[in-house]
């Protein structure tokens, strides 16, 4: 895949951008998240537990992402939101570990309070065909009032990558999938050059997305926050 050698993303709640590091820093500090959090301590609901996490796809590190997670949800939730967000496309099976292959296997159902403590890292694992493999890594904990009314909470997301028409240069919209397949090639393409492209065998070029699944199995994104 040719993207970018850097990876940039963007805060959801105040539009700051930076790179993966800095989005790290920025969210501990980030004004309109702390401005909720304070205005969250007038309500009446109960203090919870909460665990930020840094998800990444394991090969293609610019795709990443920042979540924050009630420790009492369970793995499942993650599950459905990774699919969500950037994974699904055959309803394929998938898992959590520790140690990545052949490491422990973790239940769906296990509450992520039971096993989340800061520094620890799990694999997500999709599709044991044409898999996708997901790093996650928790990265802090807080007790406090939620930041949404969802059982996870989206803070940053990774800039979509940019990519170039291998014809004229222009921003690219359209990826081959005959040219992939068959070729081993990767042809990025604009609406107008996609016209001219005669590789059709394997259907219509499909939309770039940001997601690291992009160009596997069936996967056509959209690649958006399920909420």
């Amino acid at each position: 895949m040719k993207t970018r050698a850097q990876s940039r993303g963007r805060c959801e709640f105040c539009g700051m951008e930076t790179n993966k590091g800095g989005m790290v820093r920025h969210l501990q500090k980030c004004a309109k998240i702390n401005d909720i959090l304070e205005r969250s301590n007038d309500q009446k609901s109960s203090k919870k537990v909460y665990y930020h996490l840094g998800v990444e796809d394991a090969y293609s590190k610019i795709f990443w992402f920042n979540l924050e997670m009630a420790g009492s949800e369970t793995l499942e939730y993650l599950d459905a939101y990774l699919r969500a967000i950037w994974l699904e496309c055959c309803d394929h099976l998938s898992e959590f570990n520790v140690g990545g292959w052949g490491g422990k296997t973790l239940d769906m159902e296990t509450k992520v309070g039971v096993i989340f403590k800061p520094g620890l890292e799990i694999t997500h694992f999709y599709d044991f065909g044409t898999t996708s493999e997901t790093k996650v890594k928790i990265l802090d904990s807080r007790i406090g009032k939620p930041l949404s009314k969802h059982p996870l909470t989206l803070l940053a997301r990774n800039i979509a990558p940019e990519y170039k028409c291998v014809n004229c240069g222009k921003k690219a919209r359209w990826l081959c999938m005959e040219c992939l397949r068959e070729n081993n090639t990767w042809e990025t393409f604009c609406d107008e050059c996609v016209e001219k492209h005669t590789n059709k065998e394997y259907g219509e070029a499909i939309p770039l997305v940001n997601s690291p699944r992009l160009g596997m199995c069936g996967y056509t994104g959209p690649a958006v926050p399920p909420y």
